[in-house]
């Protein structure tokens, strides 16, 4: 189901009912953001990166871009039926608000809009039917210049449409007689209401209406227009609120989503979490700490479908997989053992569109795969579990039992952890030990030709030690091996174990420093010992 602004505020009862009632939502990854995660030697993550440095390093690229497009699917079970759910999944496209003084400014990734445009998104609907959006500390800034009336036409856009729609009306006034009216077709959401305030403050003889056709203008005597001013319930103060109500636009359900405090569940999904805070919430703060504890107070359930199927895979002997289509895929094969008697998953009726046809990368599809994933993962583990043992009557609480181990536990793609826990400290890192590189022969190196070097044979992110030893790190104990045994008789390119109290140039700086001083002392001690 596509949801857009002219869409929105009519689905937003219907929505909170399926939210409430949900046992938890499914997000689809990647947000589609008009910017996409860089690979390889430029990637903006690296396997030396603390958790709290890979967030500083991502934070300023995330307030650069974008969301496109939100895909979410809402699971429910169904009364009366044995582990069976239906999904409610829906597409929605953002577009940020653009309204006084708010005017947002973001970044276009050549790579991420050709991803979109091959797997067929609308940009259309993006750009001309966007549903708004802003976070708090916008929409405070927004509330204040409304209510305290210092509220202004800032976009020049806007502008010239305001000032081509007074004319219009300046030079209906000057024939109409009291009583006429006259409609502004086109007009529609939150610049409805923006239109009619410019309106009613430039031309005292007027009042207007909204009504489905466009905005209705009035030609009203003073004393009746007064009298609309103090009694109508659709005087200035009231539609201010219906102001802040459109121009919030989807963070009203961001919102909804927070309050009922169900399950969030994505599938890689810390880049969408980041998306969450900065776009819906507050702008992401420079502490990482803080980040984690606003994310678990604004969703105290996460569970990342990635995260849960790593660890599967490897004790089932999987396939190899590298996309949540691929996982899908195997989970709905003959090589899960749980394949025929899992759940059973239904689409509702406006979404059936996904029953015989797939549409990867279609944010609502994906989201409906998250959450898919989900419930055949759980239901593998809770057949692991109880293996030697009849399994229970499955439900969604005994499948939050058994994921446990996982919630709250989002996957990190590239750092020096692999995963970070949002319900409290992190894991220490179980990455591969960090090897030296020694150069020699080869002037004026950089990280760049040596990560050059290695990646036909694997993959190690590069950092510069000195001038001539440069540190490699990998995420996998094969490639690690590999390497030392492959470049054990290098002529120019040395490769050993890392220790830092035998490595670091900081340590060999103080044992220098403490060997000058203590020579120093002990020549003072000769010196002293041989005086009168």
């Amino acid at each position: 189901m596509d949801i857009g602004a002219d869409e929105f505020e009519q689905s937003l009862p219907l929505l909170q009912e399926l939210v409430m009632g949900a046992d938890f939502v499914g997000k689809a990854p990647g947000s589609q953001a008009l910017a996409r995660e860089p690979a390889g030697w430029c990637a903006w993550g690296s396997l030396f990166d603390l958790p709290s440095e890979w967030y500083l390093k991502t934070r300023q690229s995330i307030q650069q871009f974008t969301i496109c497009q939100i895909g979410l699917s809402v699971f429910s079970s169904i009364e009366g039926e044995s582990n069976k759910y239906i999904a409610h999944s829906c597409n929605f496209f953002l577009f940020p608000t653009t309204f006084g003084v708010l005017d947002s400014e973001f970044s276009f990734q050549a790579s991420s809009v050709q991803f979109l445009n091959q797997y067929g998104f609308d940009y259309n609907k993006f750009l001309k039917n966007g549903i708004p959006y802003m976070n708090e500390e916008q929409e405070k800034k927004i509330k204040h210049n409304i209510l305290t009336g210092n509220w202004k036409v800032r976009s020049s856009l806007d502008k010239d449409q305001i000032k081509v729609v007074i004319d219009e009306v300046t030079r209906w006034l000057d024939l109409a007689e009291e009583g006429d009216w006259m409609t502004l077709p086109g007009i529609a959401g939150f610049q409805a209401f923006e239109v009619q305030l410019v309106l009613r403050k430039a031309l005292p003889e007027i009042w207007t209406v909204l009504r489905d056709q466009g905005v209705i203008v009035k030609k009203v005597s003073t004393q009746h227009r007064w009298y609309l001013e103090n009694t109508s319930c659709d005087r200035e103060s009231c539609w201010k609120e219906k102001i802040l109500l459109s121009a919030r636009g989807f963070s009203v359900f961001f919102q909804m989503l927070v309050k009922a405090r169900k399950p969030l569940v994505g599938h890689n999904m810390m880049m969408d979490l980041l998306h969450l805070h900065e776009k819906f919430f507050r702008p992401l703060p420079e502490s990482y700490d803080e980040f984690k504890l606003n994310i678990h107070n604004l969703f105290p359930v996460l569970i990342d479908t990635k995260n849960v199927t790593k660890d599967i895979w490897k004790e089932l002997n999987f396939p190899r997989v590298s996309n949540l289509s691929e996982v899908y895929e195997v989970l709905n094969s003959d090589l899960n053992p749980t394949k025929n008697s899992g759940p059973v998953i239904i689409h509702a009726s406006r979404c059936e569109k996904y029953v015989e046809t797939k549409y990867p990368h279609e944010a609502a599809y994906d989201a409906f795969l998250c959450g898919s994933v989900l419930l055949k993962v759980a239901h593998l583990l809770l057949w692991k579990v109880h293996s030697s043992v009849p399994i229970p009557e499955p439900s969604f609480p005994l499948y939050l039992d058994v994921l446990a181990p996982y919630v709250n536990q989002v996957n990190l793609i590239r750092a020096g952890v692999p995963k970070i826990n949002f319900a409290g400290p992190d894991s220490p890192s179980i990455r591969p030990p960090i090897l030296i590189l020694t150069v020699r022969k080869w002037p004026g190196v950089s990280e760049q030709q040596v990560y050059r070097e290695f990646q036909n044979f694997c993959k190690f992110d590069v950092r510069r030690l000195t001038r001539s030893q440069f540190l490699l790190m990998t995420n996998k104990f094969k490639d690690t091996r590999s390497i030392l045994k492959e470049y054990k008789c290098h002529p120019t390119l040395r490769i050993s174990l890392y220790h830092y109290w035998r490595h670091s140039p900081n340590v060999n700086c103080l044992l220098q420093v403490c060997g000058v001083i203590t020579t120093w002392a002990f020549i003072a001690f000769l010196l002293g010992g041989a005086g009168p």
